[in-house]
């Protein structure tokens, strides 16, 4: 008797589960903004300083110049000097870009903060360089004090210390806002770690303890209350209840669960009290498989990425060389050194490829959290770019388009055999197998007490072993017909029961034939339902333009009877598995293909199609072969993953345009192209900055459009 009573254990061992999880959840927490947001609110403070200086004395004639500051009126000189100083203060807050910038551009291979420091570095030198002439002009005497005043706030208009100064400023609110619209991309991976349960009510010596999660063992049985989100995967050995698995299914409805079904940690016991064995604890658990596979896609690149990375790597070098043009061709078409250097300086900021570099990566960051609400895991990006070109889709029969939970519907016997004799061989030979037909046989007819040695399983054949009459070894068998040949059962034998074969297999039925000491005994057929959403989710994927193909090592009569009740377009049926992934091989010629499997004899196909999906309830083995697992067992996951996976490639494709056209059409504006065509139209270097900025920022707020998807 199970006394109940509540005891918590000592602290979570440092090294466990749940102190990988913090680290994770630590890693995720957006240190950037709050860093950046300071660096921010020093350059705006002393921008605005300067900004009086450069605009509103020299400009406006507000109070503090020469003329009319009276007693505090300062010369040109002098508010030279202290724009200079502020522009060098904020420089120093951002230089970041500079120390970034100009170690890449000295290794050869100059990145997007080489333009920035590039831009505001040549306009800040400019400017000290025109301050110091006028400085030694004036101490040399060049000039007479009548006209010096007048000489010297003339030449302040030509000083760019407040563009320098201005162009790092927006840039770090743009890489503000970026790095807040980064932060809301990995919010999907964060609700997932805030889901691992801290703690369990475990049953040890009789007692009910709390325990960390960490000191939760396999095997171990756990209580779980209505309202509590369970601690582990697990088994119910206790009771009946309804689950809310939206958390790893992102279905909506809760499941009814009762004694032998799986639960998973995470997940929300709804209604009743249940007690659960323990089958997979800390990292073993499908929520952790899942928090790793989110956290790896995000960290990984998707080809397209790459393309992007190359393109980058020559158009940096490229504008800097344009830059230079630009402020040749302007000296060249006689305009003043100020005139050529500003559109220089705008090419050089207004060119810089955030936007290009942003449009992948937060878009895969996206998709992947998104793909984890709804039962997709994306183990990789690039798996998540080939999900979106998916053209043709392989599916597996049995626990794929069926539910894999087949039953037994008639039995047949040859002459001579009672039906005693044939179900005691069968259950005798299947009750190693884990194959789900073997499975099903066992449960109609129960257990055996016969004893067998040497048992063998030949994939897409059947199973034998050897049994005893008295003390003679007798070999036993169970299989298809080929498999009976194989095993020395006459032809005429197998031919009594080829009617029954054919009108089976006619229904959708699979036989299976079993034989004793080469005589044929008789065969067993079973019939595996479909699932209820297989038909929906196969007309949906050929609305999407997908061409689906039906892949089985069943008879071929049983698998059209199947692929026809669901509306699959081709079969492929006996096929072995290695004939599977030969099947693949060749529908990869045709177009991007996808195999959608739950078995070990899955696994060859799924690692060979450009895109292997498991289901959820499937072997461990499918799911490591498998480039996207689904965390349930509906083929329904199957088709959000390819919308989804749809939505990012056009989201990833819609960043690259903008980023392409935003460059396009400012780089001219930048280097003056349009001032004879539109009256004059130019574009300052600060307002570069800001476009620059904000180019970014669209990119990272349009990958997150993803997470209103409706998939």
């Amino acid at each position: 008797m199970v006394r109940h009573m509540r005891r918590i254990c000592p602290p979570f061992d440092s090294a466990g589960y749940l102190e990988k999880v913090k680290k994770q959840e630590q890693a995720l927490a957006d240190w950037e903004t709050p860093r950046l947001k300071k660096r921010l609110l020093l350059s705006v403070g002393l921008l605005l300083v300067l900004m009086y200086f450069s605009m509103g004395i020299v400009m406006w004639g507000l109070p503090g110049g020469g003329e009319a500051g009276g007693v505090v009126g300062l010369s040109a000189a002098w508010i030279g000097i202290i724009e200079m100083a502020l522009a060098a203060a904020i420089l120093y807050i951002n230089r970041e870009f500079f120390t970034s910038g100009f170690r890449s551009l000295l290794r050869g291979a100059p990145n997007m903060d080489s333009l920035v420091a590039m831009g505001s570095g040549v306009a800040f030198l400019w400017s000290l360089y025109i301050l110091i002439c006028e400085i030694i002009l004036y101490g040399n005497g060049a000039v007479s004090a009548s006209i010096h005043d007048d000489l010297q706030m003339h030449s302040l208009h030509g000083l760019y210390f407040e563009s320098a100064a201005m162009i790092v400023t927006l840039i770090t609110i743009g890489k503000m806002l970026e790095a807040r619209s980064k932060g809301r991309t990995t919010n999907a991976l964060k609700e997932l770690i805030k889901m691992v349960p801290e703690t369990a009510e475990v049953e040890r010596g009789g007692e009910v303890l709390t325990v960390g999660i960490d000191f939760v063992r396999a095997g171990e049985i756990v209580q779980i209350r209505p309202g509590e989100r369970i601690p582990v995967d697990a088994e119910i050995i206790e009771g009946s209840t309804a689950v809310d698995e939206a958390a790893l299914t992102g279905e909506s409805l809760p499941v009814d669960k009762s004694v032998g079904d799986h639960i998973s940690a995470a997940t929300i016991n709804k209604s009743g009290f249940i007690r659960a064995r323990a089958t997979k604890v800390g990292e073993d658990t499908t929520l952790a498989k899942i928090i790793d596979l989110v956290s790896d896609a995000a960290a990984t690149k998707a080809p397209i990425a790459r393309t992007a990375d190359k393109i980058s790597g020559i158009f940096v070098p490229a504008v800097i060389a344009i830059a230079i043009v630009v402020f040749t061709v302007w000296l060249f078409l006689g305009k003043d050194i100020s005139f050529a250097l500003s559109r220089a300086i705008a090419v050089l900021v207004i060119s810089c490829p955030c936007a290009l570099g942003l449009a992948t990566p937060v878009a895969i960051m996206v998709g992947s959290g998104v793909g984890a609400k709804n039962g997709a895991l994306f183990k990789t990006a690039a798996a998540l770019e080939q999900t979106g070109r998916i053209e043709i889709m392989a599916l597996d029969k049995t626990g794929t388009i069926t539910g894999g939970n087949p039953k037994v519907t008639d039995i047949f016997t040859c002459k001579g055999v009672s039906e005693d004799e044939l179900l005691d061989i069968a259950a005798a030979v299947e009750s190693r197998s884990g194959h789900p037909l073997a499975k099903a046989v066992c449960e109609y007819i129960g257990s055996t007490t016969r004893r067998i040695s040497d048992y063998e399983e030949i994939a897409g054949g059947g199973v034998r072993a050897f049994t005893w009459d008295g003390n003679k070894a007798v070999g036993i068998a169970g299989g298809n017909a080929e498999f009976m040949r194989q095993n020395k059962v006459r032809e005429e034998e197998i031919d009594q029961l080829s009617n029954e074969t054919a009108e089976l297999a006619g229904r959708g039925n699979t036989s299976v034939m079993f034989c004793k000491g080469g005589r044929l005994l008789g065969m067993i057929a079973l019939a595996d339902s479909v699932r209820e959403d297989s038909r929906e989710a196969i007309a949906k994927l050929k609305e999407l333009g997908i061409r689906t193909v039906m892949i089985t090592g069943d008879k071929r009569q049983t698998a059209e009877a199947i692929a026809k009740e669901v509306g699959v377009d081709d079969v492929i049926a006996e096929v072995m598995p290695d004939g599977k992934e030969e099947a693949i091989r060749k529908l990869m010629e045709q177009g991007v293909t996808a195999m959608v499997g739950d078995g070990i004899n899955d696994a060859p196909a799924l690692t060979r199609a450009d895109v292997g999906i498991a289901i959820g309830a499937g072997t461990d083995v499918a799911m490591d072969a498998a480039d996207v697992v689904l965390t349930g067992s509906s083929l329904s996951e199957a088709v959000r993953a390819v919308r989804l996976g749809r939505a990012t490639l056009r989201n990833i494709h819609e960043n690259l345009f903008w980023a392409f056209i935003y460059n396009i059409l400012l780089i001219p504006l930048a280097a003056g192209a349009y001032t004879a065509l539109f009256h004059g139209w130019t574009l300052s270097p600060m307002i570069g900055a800001a476009a620059m900025s904000l180019s970014s920022f669209c990119v990272c707020m349009n990958a997150l459009r993803l997470n209103l998807i409706k998939l």
